[in-house]
This record gives C-alpha cells, structure tokens and sequence, in this order.
C-alpha cells in the first residue's frame, strides 16, 4: 500500500493535496493538524511521503522534519509562503527534498512530489553505494594486513593469499572472517 502524509493545519490545504497524491497514485493519505501529530504519524506508520506545511501548531514543520528524518528517513516536501534563504537552508538541513511556494497550483504540487520521490532514490542509492564501498575498502584493509603478516612469516605475497583462500574454502569463512582470525591470533 503506497502511504502519504500531509500536515498542514488548513484542512482545505490538506484537501488539495489529498487530491493530488491520489492523482499520482498513493492509495492511502492520512492527515495531520500539527508537527507533533505529524511526527507520531510519520514514525508509527512510516509513509512513503511527507508533505508538510511550514508553520503549524505545536511544532513547525521543519522541526518536525528533522525529528522524522533522524528515525525514518524518507521523501518529503515542504509548503511555505517563505522564500528567504534561511528558510531555503533550514530546509535543506532538516531533509527536504523538495519545496513549494504557497498559494500553488497541483501541477507545481504534481511536479514536486515527483521530484522528492526521485531524489530519494537517487540519494538512498547513492548511500548504499558508499556503504558497500567502504565496506568492501575495510575488508580489503584487513585482508592486506593479515597477508602482511604472513609474508613476515617467510611466505610470498601469492602463497600468503592462497593459503587465505584455502582456509576460507576449507572452513568455509570469507576471506574477511579469515583475515580477521589471522590477525587475532598474532595479537
């Protein structure tokens, strides 16, 4: 089920976005009053996208974004009638991706919820990209360091590889699991 939230204190504000969402296909819109109301909605039922007004009761929309985005991180787009640079800022540090001036017309609204959704994956991507990276640059590490070690033990550095190799094979580890033991063993 595609999820949306809106929080905005308008009722006929969050009407006019209810219809765009469900223009664009999300099957279940809930609505929040305020930023507290918001943030218990967003991490109890972790909706695909935010869409959230600027100035709300109890807590502003951009706090509340940041509050969301350290828990749940997701797609979320701004409405404000501000278009100060600190605003533009402040929004970008608390995870908008997206950001539409009020009043709007749906088309604007249409284009930045496309445009938050498609950032997010983009950026979602890209982490896990730099994660696996890094990942694979630690593992490489200490592998380098426990085929150092044997090449201290008179070994060359393609016979301290194989036999890093063998005993992963043969003890069914990853080179990972055996270059840590290697390292274990001579500290």
């Amino acid at each position: 089920m595609k999820t949306a939230l809106i929080a905005d204190d308008e009722p006929l504000l969050r009407r006019q976005v209810r219809d765009v969402l469900e223009r664009y296909g999300f099957d279940q819109i809930i609505e929040a009053a305020n930023g507290r109301e918001a943030v218990t909605l967003a991490l109890k039922l972790e909706p695909l996208l935010i869409v959230i007004d600027y100035t709300m009761p109890e807590l502003d929309g951009l706090s509340a974004c940041d509050q969301i985005n350290k828990k749940f991180p997701t797609p979320m787009v701004l409405m404000t009638g501000a278009t100060d640079l600190e605003t533009i800022e402040r929004a970008r540090l608390s995870g908008i991706l997206s950001y539409v001036v009020k009043p709007f017309r749906d088309e604007q609204m249409l284009a930045a919820v496309d445009l938050a959704i498609h950032q997010f994956v983009e950026l979602h991507s890209l982490r896990e990209e730099v994660s696996t990276l890094r990942e694979t640059l630690e593992t490489r590490k200490l592998i380098d360091k426990a085929k150092g070690l044997l090449i201290k033990k008179g070994m060359t550095e393609a016979d301290a590889y194989r036999k890093m190799q063998k005993l992963s094979m043969d003890k069914r580890k990853t080179l990972k699991e055996v270059a840590e033991a290697i390292l274990l063993m001579e500290s």
